[in-house]
């Protein structure tokens, strides 16, 4: 067990902002999360995984726990579905990979998404139709004050959009050590949603797969967002809000061009993108803070930006789009 002092965070972050850790260490087991829990007391505590969701506003003045628990496996199969079982600790997009060789169905749609598998119940992660929710079967979560290890149900994570239990009620409560999904046996493409059907009639794919779906997101997702190796960012940096289909349809009236989806009654999911690209800001950049010019919902670190900058601009982009559209965007990206 190695624990170094004030350590840069700048590769633990997809952000690559360049604040330091009082304490560092990482675990790979229950054993060892345990004694740094010990050693680590009372003081400000952060657990770390892949560091793609997470803006950083100065340096840590406690522990950043990285979780690098490893490990997939088929656990459990059915008439209908396999179980799988993945450490936290694995790189999602890996994981999704590793599925798809193995004929396990039901991830495509997620692949290229950044981070590790333990956000992505935390986080219930999604995209092209497609949410962590609809694939879950069950997690193993590591109790800090009590040190013991709870088994969370579907139901128990009252997963929602881009939220679950451990967001908000047991926010700062739970290590998650590894997540089982639940993965068809035969395949129900959905490619219905954004540009799947036009990339995979691009690709010239004559049947369906889930490795041809993979192959498309893969290059939709290429096409729009920034890579984190080459240009800090963290994805999508605002969830679409969710507004009243009643105002909704009185925006349509003046912009008739607004996007929108339905979502449940009486309620209208609308494109963050798109009201922040019509409030001017895509392309934007002021010193290395940016939004991104191909994707207006991504924020970026061109080089040197500082986490405050980032959160500046963020606000401004709030701000800006309260005025025009009179809707609130929440970010997605957890602040620290």
């Amino acid at each position: 067990m190695q624990i170094s002092q004030h350590l840069s965070l700048k590769p633990y972050n997809s952000f690559a902002i360049d604040v330091k850790a009082k304490y560092f260490a990482a675990f790979e087991s229950v054993m060892v999360l345990e004694e740094l829990l010990s050693a680590a007391g009372h003081e400000q505590m952060l657990v770390l995984g892949g560091g793609s969701n997470i803006l950083f506003t100065g340096d840590f003045n406690g522990w950043v726990l990285k979780n690098e628990c490893k490990g997939i496996r088929l656990i459990d199969e059915d008439d209908n579905y396999f179980y799988v079982k993945a450490a936290a600790g694995e790189n999602w997009h890996q994981f999704v990979m590793h599925c798809i060789a193995q004929g396990y169905a039901g991830v495509e749609n997620l692949s290229l998404i950044p981070g590790n598998v333990g956000a992505s119940p935390m986080q219930n992660i999604g995209a092209y139709g497609v949410e962590i929710k609809d694939v879950f079967h069950e997690l193993e979560a590591f109790h800090r004050e009590e040190r013991k290890l709870v088994t969370f149900t579907l139901a128990d994570c009252s997963f929602g959009y881009r939220e679950s239990v451990f967001k908000n009620k047991y926010k700062d409560q739970f290590i998650i050590l590894n997540v089982t999904f639940r993965l068809r046996k035969k395949p129900v493409f959905n490619t219905s949603y954004g540009a799947i059907e036009q990339e995979l009639e691009k690709m010239g794919v004559q049947e369906r797969s889930i490795k041809a779906i993979s192959e498309a997101v893969i290059h939709i997702r290429r096409s729009k967002l920034p890579d984190p190796a080459e240009t800090g960012n963290a994805g999508s940096f605002f969830k679409n809000p969710t507004i009243p289909t009643l105002q909704f349809e009185q925006l349509q009236q003046s912009f008739p061009t607004i996007v929108g989806y339905p979502a449940g009654a009486g309620q209208t999911k609308v494109a963050a993108g798109w009201l922040i690209e019509q409030c001017g800001w895509k392309g934007y950049r002021k010193g290395d803070a940016g939004c991104h010019a191909r994707q207006a919902l991504v924020l970026v670190n061109y080089g040197n930006a500082t986490g405050a900058e980032i959160v500046q601009l963020s606000t401004d982009i709030i701000n800006s789009v309260q005025e025009e559209f009179g809707i609130h965007l929440e970010r997605e990206v957890n602040l620290v």
